[in-house]
């Protein structure tokens, strides 16, 4: 059911706000103060974010092929269904995230450092940022941070088995981490403060942990 891989990945991107301010509300404050003072700032920001967002769907793509190749390669039905496991796993474990119940996932970001130690430099060379095409090139860089939360989503994007849905998957999950990122204007304000919410976080959370409970019945219904 790759609708509920999408509804998962939007609520993962949307309710781990605090995650996400936390990493990256400093690269947004650090932003903000370069920013040209006679351009509109939401130019830059919205471009630091479609960067992001390019990126976590480019990588959602190449997973998502990724797996594709490996379930024609190794016998699709036994590879399908360990990367549909692992990926309904990581769907309980994101949702124990979100409700406050666990915090193992933020340990898989050491599992990025080596890549973002490659990338880092070349943040240097587009700074200070004084054009859009500045901003969204930063951003793309931008989307490779070691994130827990976007590597958990990466295992269900491979898990697809479709280059088209694993960037799908991904870019749903970005857009759900506008409204924090982009938290701009008073509706923001308050749409982040519902956000955070305990009970709505906590509602949320066993949601997604549900999506990956449904997913392991089907998958138990199917190996019998």
């Amino acid at each position: 059911m790759p609708e509920i891989s999408l509804i998962s990945a939007l609520l993962v991107g949307l309710l781990g706000g605090t995650h996400c301010v936390g990493m990256c509300g400093g690269i947004v404050g650090a932003l903000s103060l370069q920013m040209p003072a006679n351009v509109p700032q939401w130019r830059f920001h919205l471009a630091y974010n479609l960067g992001r967002l390019a990126s976590y769907t480019v990588a959602g793509v190449l997973v998502g092929a990724a797996g594709a190749s490996s379930m024609m390669l190794s016998g699709m039905l036994p590879v399908k269904q360990g990367l549909y496991l692992v990926a309904n796993l990581m769907l309980i474990f994101l949702g124990l995230y979100l409700a406050g119940l666990s915090h193992a996932v933020v340990q898989i970001e050491r599992l990025g450092g080596a890549i973002w130690q490659q990338l880092q430099p070349y943040t240097r060379k587009l700074l200070p940022v004084r054009s859009v095409g500045q901003a969204f090139g930063l951003g793309a860089l931008w989307g490779w941070v070691p994130c827990g939360l976007v590597y958990s989503l990466l295992v269900t994007a491979m898990s697809s088995g479709s280059a088209a849905r694993g960037g799908a998957i991904m870019l749903a999950f970005g857009v759900g981490t506008l409204p924090n990122l982009l938290a701009m204007g008073y509706f923001a304000r308050q749409l982040k403060s519902f956000m955070q919410h305990k009970g709505v976080r906590f509602a949320a959370g066993l949601l997604v942990a549900g999506f990956g409970v449904l997913g392991l019945y089907r998958l138990a219904l199917l190996v019998k």
